[in-house]
């Protein structure tokens, strides 16, 4: 029995191993908010998360590590590039097919913009992987990636002559070019509330306070005072 836990594990690393180094070779050179870093950042907020839920562990992984492979903002918006890649790679695995069609559903259904659609599927690996990638979205990281994001897109910092688009279509967030504080209000304060999992909540709510404190910041500089 010792024995056949200690293979299963031996399995899962390498896996997990190869599944890393699949990834950090993909995400090379990525925009620096969507990189392996962010990846990373994502796989430690899931594996802290998961402790205190009950969710099949490896398919929380592997979600984590593939979630963003090809983002569709940076493939002509193709939601489906992302989902096939990943089957690819774990086909390559010989992984079971329910193990890969789980990992697929969970990268088509976690996103901001999928919530603004119609969404079909949910999971408890889903809600973990979910949590994790919305943290790193929010916080001071997610304050950096907003603007790293928005500096890529050659977007406006702020215009108060363009105020947030709230209540937006899934297709008008996705066509959105607004200035980068726009999206605080358009997606990043939004997520304390939508966070699935009690530790998620937890850190949400840290990170939330973090953000509105920074906002009252930027406004009062903004008004040089």
């Amino acid at each position: 029995m010792k024995a056949a836990k200690e293979t299963l594990k031996l399995n899962h690393d390498q896996l997990i191993a190869e599944t890393v180094k699949f990834v950090k070779h993909t995400l090379e050179g990525a925009e620096s908010g969507h990189d392996w870093w962010h990846i990373q950042r994502v796989w430690n907020n899931a594996l802290q998360i998961i402790k205190t839920e009950s969710a099949e562990q490896l398919t929380v992984e592997l979600a984590a590590l593939l979630h963003d492979i090809a983002d569709s903002k940076f493939h002509d918006g193709d939601e489906e590039i992302g989902p096939k890649k990943a089957e690819d790679f774990l086909s390559s695995q010989q992984l079971p097919e329910n193990l890969i069609l789980h990992v697929q559903q969970i990268i088509r259904n976690m996103s901001f913009k999928a919530s603004l659609g119609k969404v079909e599927f949910h999971s408890k690996e889903l809600e973990i992987v979910q949590d994790a990638d919305r943290l790193d979205a929010i916080g001071a990281i997610g304050i950096a990636r907003a603007f790293t994001y928005g500096g890529f897109k050659n977007r406006e910092l702020y215009n108060p002559e363009v105020p947030p688009a709230l209540n937006m279509s899934k297709e008008e967030y996705k066509n959105s070019a607004a200035p980068t504080i726009n999206h605080f209000y358009e997606k990043l304060l939004l997520l304390k509330d939508k966070m699935n999992t009690e530790s998620g909540r937890k850190i949400a709510a840290e990170r939330h306070l973090f953000m509105e404190q920074y906002l009252e910041q930027f406004y009062r500089e903004w008004k040089g005072k």
